[in-house]
Order: C-alpha cells, then structure tokens, then sequence
C-alpha cells in the first residue's frame, strides 16, 4: 500500500501551472485560463479519472482548460451534481438525462438492438424512424436497463487484507475474492441499491460502488438509419462524419421514484439533475468534458505485449471478421429480410474489425511501441540505480510469459472468433454443449436448470438467424480455422477435411438450423437429449472444437494470463514509484470516469488538416440513391434545398458532428459532452480511425472522439421528425450569450 499511497499523494496535491483560484457562488473564475499554449494543452489531457477524486490536481487542469465547474458541480454524493444526470446504458454504453421525466439521450447504435427489436418489415422503424408523441407511445423493453452510481468507496484495506507478496497468485485471488464477497455482503446501502467492488490500478486499488438499477426503460425516438446510422461501416470511425447517431428512451420508476420492473402504473422518474442543451455550439479550443462508462483499456501493457496484440492477435481477429462480413454484406444487400435480420450482428462485427485495424495503424504511426522500450530502458535504469529490489525482474518476466502465451492467445482468438463469435451454428453447438457439461457435472438438477436458460437463449438466437447464410461463414472460417490455429490445437475431424463438402453435410442433416429443430433435440430427459445431441451432425462437429478449448486451450491461457496479472499488477506499483511526477489513471474497466480535453481538429497525415466540424453540406456531398449506406431521406434534403434550419443552424449551415481531444473507448458511446458551465452540447459516438490505438497508447497529437453537435440532434427531433413535444420537455440555453 505505501506505493499507492506514495501516488495518491502526488496525483491529487501535485498541481500543474498552479493559479490563482477565487471561489464564487458554484463557479471558480480562473485567472487567464486561455494562456496555455497548445503543447502546454495537450500534455494536460487524456486519462479516465475518478470522478469522487477530482479535487485538487484534476479541477485545477480543467479550469486551465476552460471549465467554470468545481469538482463539486461534477460529484456531489449529498447534493445534486452532473453524475446524477449520467447511467451506464444497458450495460454497455453511456446515456443522459435531458428533462425532468427522465428523457434519455443515447447513440443510435446503442439502442439499435431495441430498435430492431420493434421493427418488422410491416413496422420498419430501422428504414423509417420512430418517434413517440405521448407517454402511451413509448415502447417496453424487456430486460434493458439503466444504472445510476450512488456512491464510490475506497475498500483497498479490506479487500487486500491477508494478502502477502510471497503467495500463489491463484490463492491471491480466491482470497481477494473472497474479500470482495464479504465486502459486497456488508456494504452499507438502501434495500433497492447494490453493490459491487470493482478493481483499479491492476489490482493495486479497490472501490467499492454504489449503484439503483432501473429496470422498465421505454423506447421515445430514433431517427432512421439514413440519419442515425449514415455512412455505415464505410464511415465509421472515420472523419469527416455525417452521422446522427442518437436515439431517445425514458427511464420509469414505481411512484416512490424507486426501481422497479414494467408496470403500466409505473410513472416517469423524476432525476435529481438533469442536463441543460446549449444552443451556441462550439468553436476550436472551446472546453469539453466527458462522463461516461469507458468499457476497458490496457494503457500500461509492456512493449511486448503490445507488440503481440497488433502483430499476432489483431490481425488474426481482423482477417476471420473480414470473411465472415463479406459473405454476409452480400446477403444483406440483396435481400431486405436478411438486412433487417443481420443488420444489428453486422454492425457490432463491423465495429470492432475496423476498430482493430486503425488500432493497428496509429500504434505503428506514433511508434508507440519503440517509445514503450525506450520507457523501458529509463524504468530499468532506475531500478537499478536505485536498487528497487523485487523489480529488477518484471520486464524479463514479461518476455518470458507473452512467449509462452502467444501460441495459445492465438489459438483462442480463433476459436472465439470462429466458433463463439461468427459462425452462429457453431455458436449453437457451444450452448449445447455446456448443456451436455452441465449433467456431467451436477446431475438432472443442474442439466434442467441450464436447459431453460439454453432454450430461452435459444429463442432470440433464431429469431435473427438464416442457414442460408450461416452456411457460407461457416464453411469459409472453418477452413481459416484448419489454416491458421497452431497445429497442437487443431481438432482431429478439420484435418485434411473438405470444408464445402464438410458444409453441405452438416447443414444439410441436423436439427439446429431452426428452433424447432433445436426444441425437438433438446426434448426429453437429460440421457435422452444427450443421446440425440450426440447423434446430431452439427452438434458432433462443435464439440470436439469445444472440448479441446476447454480441455487444452482455456486452462492453458489462464494459467499463463494469470501469471501475467501478478506480474502487471506489481509493474503498475513499479511505475507509480519509478516516476513519481508523472500522472497515472486507472485503465478503464466500465465505471463511471470523468475525462476533459477541447474542441480541436488534427493533421493524419503530411498535407492533411481535418478541421473541427461537418455541416448537412457534407450529408448531401455523399448522398447515393437507394445506397443503404449513403441515402438520405427526401425530407432531408427538402429541408437542406429551403436551409430551414431554425434556431439550430449557424450562419446559413446547419452543423453536423464536430472533433474533440477527448480519450474515449467503447462504452464511452452515448456519453454526454458538456461545455465549462456543465451544459449539454453534443453526444460522444466514436473515434477517429487513428485514435483507436488509444486504448493501448494515448498520444493528444491523433487522438479524436467524434460527436454529434447537440444542435443536430433537436434539428432532426424539430424540423425532420416534428416531434415537438420532445423539444419542449428539455430546457435550451444560450449560455455565451449571457
């Protein structure tokens, strides 16, 4: 603890270009604020911070940027504070409260699983839009749900009590575990709230959260994919961006304005902050908070590991996605039923095969891994200078574990991508077989209990699924599969194996292409299910690809991934001593984090300037008839032709999205950016290409978010939709022309 000690001190006294501060009524005033030079900028942004520990260093770096905030306006346990106004959305992206009824805001692509989930090709709100113009409009989703964070409580003590440096890194975590348990068990809190330790620092640090989960959560508005999902995969993560990527639900509550599940007697949940929208829009430089739930990052990883990631794993990932996603674009191009079947599956496959990608070009356009080493050298150094005994060894230990692992890193990353995640027969088969695993291990008790949950999940599985299209994925990554995993871990029925007459047998003989099919498998006794499991040609194919990941690869990997985790936790503490004036945050790991940076463009490439913001110009630049990419609405460009804009354009154009120094990863989509005065003016949806590498590296110089101008989105709510009764519920402001 005398390390984490040791930075926590530095991390929140230290401050940078320290100036006087003069406190007024919920706004500090900092004298000239707009003095840092660019570099000066940039060396103070990037990092996820804690939100209840941004007093001191953290506030005093904000306001240098531009924020009229304290620490207090943004986290205030007792009294009403920005936090109140933020959920993690559905478990996997960030929303916000925008009126006195709980009115959301979120990313289009956040809510897409919803909005398909409602839409049929009589009802196609994908193609069309939705928009709800009363309460009893709004549509139920079962099983969504959005979470508040009440409280953070530092817990390290106890949870890390008992714990010594000389123990198994296995019994360091069955007791750790065991710590959490009691401390989850114990944890002050209302009946209605839970709790949950989380982990921070590699292990080093532990909080403890404090949270009310609502669960009856109503879909009010989303525009149509040629808005909300414009440009597709051909744009995303790329700038300029046209994309009106939000959509609208409502939180509702019991009448105590507690969490309770659907009722129709539920009302709408009355927030204990909501967020003003800002009229005024943005300029370059202009300051930009963002709090959200960014789902996991790896900024620490040694030279090493990061070199294994882009040079072994990625590409290997990238290339099965790839097949896969062109097989299934072609299905989906021609043939509207399998567009709207696929259309969420897709774009999730997308999303991260192009994320992985850029990843890999801005970790080798920033060197990223070179500056790493030479980190290293200065590290090793040190230690050695300073005879740091017990670190002498971490960067070795390194080399030694990612060698190990390699073979078998790369050989799960093939069998999730192949069998769990892109071949959904496969998929099928791996339910089945935890079914079949199950009754070995607990009996028909357990064998029943796992059926229904198989069956249930069962259920939507099929609802989206066509083995006519399954087929040619399974038949094209099988045979990547036989190519490319180390050979130890190749299953003895794809060897020397004729992978399209492989195909047609399969498909052409088992039950598990339909839920019907499945149903009647899975009908009978547990000895009787098993029987004709193992009779089924599919099934039996599956499992021997199943039974070698858990036989040979999993326990592999987590016996040498666990080793890695001891020594990385202990590389995070070396760090933290090593550099005591260099400023550490935690790695992301989908809590609440607060990150600042200001409005600015960037130059990619040599004779390249991307500047701040694209206009409905650009939307209309790309337009391609009947494109399901590239299409705009008639009503959109109508209203682009007569410039009727109202109170959301600026000078004659109506602004689209705009680029922000933010340092933002997935879950962080859907996350509000508010301006120095905590009001709302755009929606955080993704990063450039480049500055996907932040996940592994942050360097200010590529790094971007991209957002959509809050002025676009009650544009397309007003004058496309008409859905007023949205506009007034919200309360807009001019704050710089105060």
């Amino acid at each position: 603890m005398k390390y984490l000690n040791l930075f926590l001190l530095f991390a929140f006294l230290s401050i940078v270009s320290c100036k006087t501060v003069q406190e007024t009524t919920n706004v500090v005033e900092v004298e000239q604020p707009k003095t840092l030079s660019l570099e000066e900028a940039r060396e103070i942004q990037g990092g996820m911070w804690i939100p209840s520990l941004l007093e001191g260093m953290n506030e005093n770096e904000m306001q240098l940027l531009g924020s009229k905030m304290t620490a207090k306006d943004i986290w205030d346990v007792n009294n009403s504070s920005l936090k109140d106004a933020i959920v993690h959305f559905n478990g996997g992206c960030t929303a916000e409260i925008i009126s006195t009824n709980g009115l959301l805001l979120t990313n289009h692509h956040c809510g897409y699983g919803a909005i398909q989930s409602h839409s049929s090709v009589a009802h196609d709100y994908l193609k069309d839009g939705f928009w709800a113009k009363s309460y009893d409009q709004e549509l139920s989703n079962p099983k969504m749900t959005v979470t508040f964070i009440k409280r953070i409580d530092d817990v390290t003590d106890a949870i890390l009590n008992g714990v010594t440096a000389d123990m198994d890194e296995k019994v360091k975590k069955d007791l750790i575990s065991k710590n959490i348990k009691q401390a989850n068990k114990v944890a002050i809190k209302e009946e209605w709230q839970t709790a949950k330790v989380k982990s921070y620092y590699k292990g080093n640090q532990y909080f403890l959260i404090i949270t009310e989960v609502y669960k009856d959560i109503r879909m009010v508005g989303a525009p149509p994919t040629s808005i909300g999902k414009f440009g597709s995969d051909t744009d995303n993560w790329m700038w300029p961006r046209h994309t009106g990527d939000f959509s609208m639900f409502r939180i509702y509550a019991d009448a105590n304005n507690r969490p309770a599940e659907y009722s129709k007697d539920n009302v709408p949940f009355k927030p204990k902050h909501y967020l003003p929208v800002s009229l005024d829009g943005v300029k370059e430089n202009d300051f930009t908070l963002v709090f959200g739930f960014p789902g996991r990052t790896n900024e620490y990883l040694p030279a090493v590991g990061i070199d294994q990631i882009v040079n072994v794993i990625n590409p290997a990932k990238i290339e099965v996605r790839e097949n896969a996603l062109n097989i299934v674009d072609k299905f989906m191009r021609s043939d509207d039923a399998i567009k709207i079947q696929y259309a969420s599956k897709y774009a999730g496959v997308a999303n991260y095969w192009k994320k992985w990608i850029g990843e890999n070009q801005g970790i080798h356009q920033t060197n990223a891994i070179q500056k790493k080493q030479i980190k290293e050298k200065e590290f090793s150094k040190i230690v050695a200078d300073k005879d740091l005994v017990g670190y002498e060894s971490l960067l070795s230990d390194f080399e030694k574990l990612y060698k190990e692992i390699e073979d078998v890193s790369l050989a799960r990353a093939y069998w999730v991508e192949v069998a769990y995640r892109n071949v959904e027969l496969l998929n099928i088969t791996f339910s089945a077989f935890q079914l079949e695993s199950a009754y070995k291990r607990g009996g028909e008790e357990a064998f029943n209990k796992t059926k229904q949950r198989v069956l249930n999940g069962y259920e939507g599985k099929y609802k989206n699924y066509s083995a006519k299209v399954d087929k040619p994925v399974f038949e094209k990554l099988t045979s990547l599969y036989a190519q490319k995993i180390p050979k130890e871990y190749l299953p003895v029925n794809m060897q020397g194996v004729d992978f399209t007459k492989l195909a047609n047998d399969i498909y052409a003989n088992t039950k598990l292409t339909s839920y019907e099919g499945a149903k009647e498998l899975l009908n009978g006794t547990p000895e009787e299910v098993i029987k004709k499991l193992n009779a089924d040609t599919a099934y039996v194919f599956g499992k021997e690809l199943h039974t070698i990941f858990y036989s040979k690869i999993e326990p592999k990997y987590q016996q040498l991934n666990l080793e890695l985790t001891g020594v990385q936790k202990e590389y995070m503490k070396a760090l933290m001593e090593v550099f005591p004036d260099e400023r550490f945050y935690p790695d992301a790991n989908s809590t609440l984090r607060v990150n600042y940076g200001q409005v600015q463009g960037y130059e990619p490439k040599d004779g390249v300037v991307y500047t701040t913001k694209t206009y409905l110009k650009g939307v209309m630049e790309k337009y391609k008839p009947g494109d399901y990419e590239f299409d705009v609405p008639q009503k959109l460009r109508d209203i682009y032709n007569s410039k009727d804009y109202g109170q959301y354009g600026e000078n004659g154009r109506m602004p689209v999205n705009f680029l922000t120094t933010n340092h933002m990863t997935g879950g962080n989509s859907g996350s509000p950016i508010v301006d120095g005065n905590g009001n709302l003016i755009g929606l955080a949806f993704d990063t450039t290409w480049e500055g996907t590498m932040s996940d592994l590296y942050f360097d200010a110089e590529i790094v971007r978010s991209i957002s959509v101008d809050i002025r676009y989105v009650l544009f397309v709510i007003d004058k496309y939709a008409g859905a007023t009764n949205l506009i007034e519920e919200m309360t807009l402001v001019h704050p710089k022309k105060k």
